[in-house]
Order: structure tokens, then C-alpha cells, then sequence
């Protein structure tokens, strides 16, 4: 399309007077626009813009970028203008108006990538076939390819670049004697190997644009998930909590407040004995609720109090005793790490309460034996079962079976075949000495 003036003939480039290294192509090398408010997009690849809650955000409207790129495309379309005069048709009012409208079209980038960038090829082919001077338009391509391909619209955007490469070459080698300037020759075939070579420079940079915002959202997703994660298993060792020092304590109250009950107008002296185990029950239950609510209140918070383990049991016995339980205890406790003494110590706790709550047996044994980095729990009573509602939630066994499968151990509860209930626990524990 352009006229040969003189040896390596060609158009001056549109920053600076002289001649330029190739006629049909953009000039210089393609740069990456500002991304103040997301030049190249207002939203990333598919589910990179998603939040925690799973929903994906509108893109923002890029206008500053936007306002910012098409003045520099007049602009410097301005100064490409008097850098080629005679050289290239001048810019006329049609011509502007393809300069505005090619860099006005991205500011739907990141809404309608693909329709954008299609538009965006059109009306940069229709200015170069019209003859106009070379010029930062070509800058626009880029930017509307590279929204394209980081939204994840990759196909779209290499067959825009496609289109534009091909219809390049077919005004540059088919069409160059129809339209202006006149008088123009076909270029070297090397100028279009050069310009494809831009082509898949600009197509690669932004694929590796695009893998590394999905890898940004997939990081994103995964700490969003980690961080639910926590906070379920959080709820959930709060909820096993205030289960078992709830449920233990209030069945040894019931069972005091029904014995106070019975013996209140016989017994003055054995009531008020069994008023005096609901105050000090329910005081220790309050401590241990507070204990547990403080870390709602402050989370990292260290705890005030250690969490309790198996040597608390003589504890548990003394308290089952206060609810006309005899428990017997065989076994030395050994030396637990934190979380399976804890583990433990509510565990048997849980399976007296529920003695208390559901047997007809007044007697219970807890057993503690440990073997090859393992410790067994068994605690049994004589039964029959009462078959009354205790007002427990049911939650008793599960909470029990959770705690278990959390340190990988086995729990197995069930009626005896000679009358009864056992509850025998399995935990992996770490090879330390015995207390």
C-alpha cells in the first residue's frame, strides 16, 4: 500500500521522523497498557474473581485506562499523521472516528471480552485498509486480545488474532492496488513473518498471563476452603465440648435434684446434701463452659485452665459417686500426649454419663490397658438398660466415635452378650513413659 521511496523504502514510524524497519505491521514493539483499573480486564480467568461465598462480582468499568489509551491513540495518531504526510492518506473525520472508536470499545472489555476484541480487530483493519497512517491503534489489538485471553475466552482470541494477521496480509498483498494510497506495491513476505511473530508473542504472553491468574484463583479457592475447614472443625470440637461437660454434669443434677426431691420433707439432712453436689456441679459446669466459650471471645487465646485428661479420673469417680454410681477403676493411666489425653478423659466421661442416664446398673468399670503404642478404654456396666428418656440429645455415642476417628482410633459400643453395655475404645498414643 505504500509507496517505495528510495532503497529499504517504507513509511517513517509514527514516534519519530524517518524510515521505518517494515511497512505493514504495528510499529515497535506491543507494550502492555496501564493497569490502574484493570487495563487488561476487570475480572480474571474463569473463577478468579469468585468469593469466598461462591458468587463471581461484575467487572468494574475500566474507564480511567480506557479514557487514558484512546487519548493517547488520537494523540499519537496526531504526530504519526505529520511523521508520514505524503506518505499516507491524512487523517480525515471518518479516520478519527475509527481511532475513537477502536480505543472506546475496551471499555466493555471486561464484560463482553469477545465481542470487544473482535470489534476492536474489525475496526483496526478498516483503518489500515482506508490507508490511514500507522500509528499506537495497533496498541489497541493487544489490549483487547489480552482481556480476551485472561478472561479464558482463548479460542476467541486466537481466532481474532488470526482474523487480523490474515486480513493484514490480504490488504497488504492482494488488495494494496485498490486501495489508497495509490500507487502502492506489495511488501516482503518477511514483514508478515514478522508481524505473526508479534502475533504469537502477544497471544503467549497473555496465556501466561492467563495460567497464572487462574493459579492466583485456584490459591485463593483453596485458602477460602482451608479457612472453612477450620472454622467447621472448630464449631465441631466446641459443640464436643459443651456436649460432654454439659451432658455429664446436669445428669449428675438431675439424678442429686431428684434424690433432694424425694427426701426433702424424710431426709432434711440427706436433701441438703444432694443440694449442696448440684451447687458445686453446676459451679464446675459453668467454669468449664466458660472455659470453652473464652475461645469464641479471644481465638488464639491461650486457654486459662489445661485441658483436662485421665488423671482426672478419681475426679469422674468421685462425681459418679455423688450420682449413686460405684465405678471401678483397673489400670494406671499413662502418660497421654494432650489431644489423646483429652480424648480420652471425655470419652470415659461421656460413657459413665450415660451409665448414669440409661442403665438400671448402679455399678460400672473403667479399664485402661496399653500395648504396642496403643491404649484401651473399656468401660462396662451390668445393665439392664431403663429404656426411659433421659433427656439426652443422642449426640453421645457419634461425639464419642468423632473423637476416636480424629486421633485414628477405633471405637466400638454395644450391648454384651451376657447382659450390659461396653464401650471399648482404641487409641494410637505416642510411645512415652508411665506416670
Amino acid at each position: 500500500m505504500d509507496e517505495q521511496r528510495g532503497s529499504g523504502g517504507g513509511p517513517p514510524g509514527w514516534w519519530r521522523p524517518g524510515r521505518r524497519p517494515f511497512r505493514h505491521g504495528p510499529p515497535g514493539g506491543i507494550r502492555r497498557a496501564h493497569e490502574d483499573d484493570g487495563a487488561f480486564g476487570a475480572h480474571g480467568a474463569h473463577g478468579a474473581a469468585a468469593t469466598e461465598g461462591g458468587e463471581t462480582p461484575r467487572p468494574r468499568w475500566p474507564w480511567r485506562s480506557t479514557v487514558l489509551l484512546t487519548v493517547f491513540v488520537l494523540a499519537g495518531s496526531g504526530f504519526a499523521e505529520h511523521a508520514q504526510e505524503g506518505e499516507r492518506v491524512a487523517l480525515d473525520p471518518f479516520g478519527r472516528i475509527l481511532l475513537f472508536l477502536a480505543g472506546a470499545l475496551l471499555l466493555w472489555r471486561g464484560r463482553h471480552p469477545v465481542p470487544v476484541v473482535f470489534a476492536t480487530v474489525a475496526a483496526v483493519l478498516l483503518y489500515t485498509g482506508a490507508g490511514y497512517p500507522y500509528g499506537p491503534v495497533f496498541l489497541t489489538v493487544a489490549v483487547a486480545c489480552f482481556s480476551a485471553v485472561v478472561s479464558g475466552h482463548r479460542h476467541a482470541a486466537w481466532a481474532a488474532m488470526g482474523t487480523f494477521w490474515a486480513g493484514h496480509a490480504l490488504i497488504a498483498h492482494v488488495l494494496y492496488g485498490r486501495l489508497p494510497p495509490s500507487g502502492d506495491e506489495a511488501p516482503s513476505w518477511n514483514q508478515e513473518i514478522v508481524i505473526a511473530t508479534w502475533v504469537v508473542a502477544l497471544v503467549a504472553v497473555s496465556e501466561l498471563a492467563r495460567i497464572r491468574r487462574e493459579q492466583w484463583a485456584r490459591e485463593r479457592a483453596e485458602r477460602a476452603r482451608a479457612a472453612r475447614r477450620r472454622a467447621d472443625e472448630e464449631r465441631l470440637r466446641i459443640a464436643r465440648e459443651l456436649h460432654d461437660v454439659l451432658a455429664h454434669s446436669i445428669s449428675v443434677i438431675n439424678v442429686q435434684a431428684g434424690v433432694g426431691l424425694a427426701l426433702l420433707d424424710s431426709d432434711p439432712e440427706q436433701a441438703r446434701s444432694a443440694l449442696t453436689t448440684i451447687k458445686a456441679k453446676s459451679k464446675e459446669a459453668l467454669g468449664e463452659v466458660r472455659q470453652v466459650l473464652d475461645t469464641l471471645r479471644a481465638p488464639g487465646a491461650a486457654p486459662r485452665a489445661p485441658a483436662p485428661g485421665l488423671d482426672r479420673l478419681p475426679e469422674l469417680v468421685e462425681q459418679a459417686a455423688s450420682a449413686g454410681l460405684t465405678v471401678t477403676v483397673e489400670g494406671e493411666p499413662p502418660h497421654l500426649p494432650p489431644g489423646a489425653d483429652l480424648a480420652a478423659f471425655r470419652i470415659v466421661q461421656e460413657a459413665l454419663t450415660n451409665v448414669v442416664r440409661h442403665s438400671g446398673s448402679r455399678e460400672a468399670r473403667v479399664r485402661i490397658e496399653r500395648d504396642a503404642g496403643r491404649l484401651r478404654l473399656r468401660v462396662d456396666d451390668d445393665g439392664p438398660a431403663t429404656g426411659a428418656d433421659a433427656g439426652g440429645s443422642g449426640n453421645g455415642l457419634a461425639g464419642m466415635r468423632e473423637r476416636a476417628a480424629a486421633l485414628n482410633g477405633t471405637i466400638e459400643a454395644g450391648p454384651r452378650p451376657d447382659g450390659g453395655f461396653r464401650v471399648l475404645v482404641v487409641l494410637p498414643i505416642e510411645a512415652e513413659e508411665d506416670r
